[in-house]
């Protein structure tokens, strides 16, 4: 790995150079801002490209043990989304107004944050430039922008999202998310369809999490005999791991949800009500279906400024990064945290807790001129609810191998655990994982591990 610092010309002298460049003395005159006419220069130790859950996490780690003004975290956006409570406000059960907080309140006060989107990385020159013309280099990067939600590839999508009345909705942005709950309430009859779409997405469990609160809302309502659930998935199988998807195959059956694998929304014609749905398994194949509710979990990809950036990225745009330290595969000076890494783990704000302290440690690592040794284990977490009181909390690591925190049996739907969703998780994001607390529950885990004697296999 090659870390591009001015007349590098052996790992033992980068290191040295490295060691150097950061005493605090140094500090003092290398990394103030300066201007340039038509043209702003920054330096930074550490850049942080994105303002979410994992960018946020690790400006506040950083920036607490490296000081003031040796952070900058570049993010164009005012508002920080708790993402994962986008699922109970399609239910209708939290409002939109409760998932986001100001970025100025989350963002750590001894990091400096710049309010423009990043356009360009140049790794060999450590700069990245920025949408307000600024050229800001750095010692070491680390890239959290998260996924790039990708409405426009399916045809009619937009415009059905966009058209009143349309009943075509999505929980995955906060610009559509207040549609969901509408198109529930003025779902009668007819066929209600939820889609997954044919690439990685963030929260992989999503999609049929709206499916059960919508199915349990028709209960609710006394519509159900009326309302056809179809489930339309583009992966093989309900769920990746093995332990959970036996547990929600039940459920399906028992809730009779229709549920048709490999079938990949394609078009939407929202003035027919018909959604277009290739099969994956037979490529050319289409089938039309009628829908009264259609719920649409859009493709999405790394942003194109990452994807662009062809010597950050692996060939399908993710930033290329070694899967267990978390540093990239070429640049020693670069790591990747959360959706845009290519770790093949699933993507979702309990995966980026969990690498959160992996980056951190390897970063602190490579500044002090030693080599990265943390190790993350691929952990993730889906808490997959299924309906206005239960929840399946799934755990799990980079073989499919469960990892549950409790002393119980998580595959079995359970209040407490719909309870912990609810309630629980958004206070421990705001109050912990903003300011670079939480680790994830490998601590809870090993302090319940002691219970586990009595649970069965």
């Amino acid at each position: 790995m090659n870390r591009r610092l001015p007349g590098a010309i052996s790992q033992c002298q980068r290191l040295l150079l490295a060691t150097h460049n950061h005493a605090p003395t140094a500090f003092s005159s290398r990394f103030l801002s300066t201007s340039r006419v038509n043209r702003e220069r920054q330096e930074c130790q550490v850049l942080v490209v994105g303002g979410g859950t994992g960018g946020c996490a690790m400006a506040a780690k950083l920036s607490s043990r490296l000081g003031s003004n040796k952070v900058v975290v570049l993010e164009p956006e005012e508002k920080h989304y708790y993402q994962p409570m986008f699922t109970l406000i399609g239910g209708g059960m939290k409002r939109l107004d409760q998932s986001h907080r100001q970025m100025a309140d989350v963002l750590p006060k001894k990091a400096k944050w710049v309010k423009e989107k990043a356009l360009e990385f140049d790794p060999d020159n450590n700069t990245v430039s920025t949408s307000g013309g600024k050229t800001i280099k750095y010692d070491f990067l680390i890239i959290a922008t998260g996924l790039q939600l990708n409405y426009k590839k399916i045809p009619g999508l937009v415009e059905a999202l966009e058209t009143p009345g349309s009943n075509v909705c999505s929980i995955y942005s906060p610009k559509y998310v207040d549609q969901v709950y509408e198109c529930l309430r003025r779902t009668n009859k007819g066929n209600a369809i939820f889609t997954f779409p044919n690439c990685p997405i963030k929260c992989a469990g999503a999609p049929q999490k709206i499916a059960y609160i919508s199915e349990h809302y028709f209960r609710k309502m006394g519509r159900r005999n009326n309302v056809n659930i179809i489930y339309n998935t583009s992966l093989p199988v309900i769920f990746g791991v093995k332990h959970y998807a036996e547990a929600l195959m039940k459920l399906i059956k028992r809730r009779n949800i229709t549920l048709n694998v490999q079938r990949n929304l394609i078009e939407v014609r929202h003035r027919d009500n018909i959604a277009v749905f290739e099969d994956l398994t037979k490529p050319g194949v289409h089938y039309e279906e009628t829908y009264s509710m259609l719920h649409v979990t859009p493709p999405m990809s790394a942003p194109d400024v990452v994807a662009n950036c062809k010597k950050l990225v692996n060939p399908s745009g993710f930033v290329d990064v070694d899967q267990m330290t978390l540093q990239h595969n070429k640049y020693s000076n670069v790591f990747s945290i959360g959706d845009s890494s290519s770790s093949p783990n699933s993507k979702t704000a309990a995966a980026a807790a969990a690498q959160s302290p992996v980056v951190f440690r390897n970063v602190m690592a490579v500044i002090e001129g030693k080599a990265p040794t943390d190790i993350y284990d691929g952990y993730s977490s889906c808490p997959i609810v299924t309906g206005y009181s239960s929840c399946i909390l799934a755990e799990f690591d980079y073989n499919l191998t469960p990892v549950e925190t409790f002393p119980l049996d998580q595959s079995k739907e359970r209040y407490s655990m719909f309870f912990m969703k609810k309630e629980l998780m958004p206070l421990l994001y705001w109050k912990l994982m903003m300011n670079g607390y939480w680790n994830g529950p490998s601590l809870m885990r090993k302090m319940f591990s002691i219970l586990k004697f009595n649970k069965k296999p």
